[in-house]
């Protein structure tokens, strides 16, 4: 069974978001990590090897960087990767990724897409499904649970208020939900490894670009949520403080 894992590299969550001088987000000084839920379904990718057999491949789009996060994965067993050098696409939205990623995947053999249901930076959730319509295959999303059966899957989902089973044909896309699984920490073993494992870099060019593709949505301008004030007490008796309080609520708050 073939096996590709979409990973993206994002911000420790506990990480301070900064802003540069031309207003975009500063990476200066920030650790950065393979994001948590794409690691649900590195885990998931490794399960699934260990039952059937064959290989796994992390792809991954990002510039130099992005090679911390892929070595991540294969410390925790992954085969081989492919990272598409996006380095000169800062602006690049989620339609754009997706096509690069769609290019890369598709002159490898694979059974099964798996990636992360959200990244925890920017919050879209498309990426991934938007990598599925490219390819051509179904996808179910925030997955609980997989079995594959032959050349069909069949899939527990979260949905609101509780699940759904969902069976599919392979080859198809799926995304981690937390629960999936619980990933594995890359040992040591794992770690020494990984630094011999191959990662191939390809250029737009090598998969197929002829020029950089554009993006259909921007973002024109960053800006950090306002400072939080500290808290207001109220003074007199429980009368005069509850009719204080509403007053503020009405008037500065504008929460009434």
């Amino acid at each position: 069974m073939n096996i590709i894992v979409s990973v993206k590299q994002t911000f420790d969550t506990e990480a301070k978001i900064a802003l540069n001088a031309e207003g975009k987000i500063s990476d200066d000084g920030v650790t950065l990590v393979i994001n948590p839920y794409d690691e649900f379904a590195v885990e998931e990718a490794l399960k699934l090897k260990e039952k059937f057999g064959g290989e796994v491949t992390v792809v991954c789009a990002g510039g130099e960087k992005a090679q911390e996060a892929i070595r991540t994965a294969l410390a925790m067993g992954c085969d081989k990767a492919v990272r598409v050098d996006i380095s000169g696409l800062e602006d690049a939205d989620e339609w754009v990724v997706a096509e690069v990623l769609a290019k890369a995947v598709s002159e490898l053999p694979y059974d099964i897409v798996l990636s992360g249901r959200i990244a925890v930076d920017d919050g879209s959730s498309q990426v991934a499904v938007r990598l599925a319509e490219a390819l051509g295959i179904p996808s179910v999303s925030s997955i609980l649970k997989l079995e594959i059966e032959g050349d069909t899957a069949t899939a527990t989902r979260e949905i609101d208020g509780g699940a759904e089973v969902i069976e599919v044909k392979l080859p198809a896309l799926f995304t981690a939900q937390k629960g999936l699984n619980e990933p594995r920490y890359p040992s040591m073993m794992g770690i020494m490894k990984a630094k011999k494992k191959e990662i191939a870099t390809k250029g737009l060019a090598d998969i197929g670009f002829g020029e950089v593709p554009a993006a259909k949505m921007s973002a024109p301008k960053y800006s950090l949520p306002t400072s939080r004030a500290g808290g207001k007490m109220i003074p007199g008796d429980a009368t005069e403080a509850t009719k204080e309080l509403a007053r503020l609520l009405r008037e500065e708050a504008k929460a009434i």
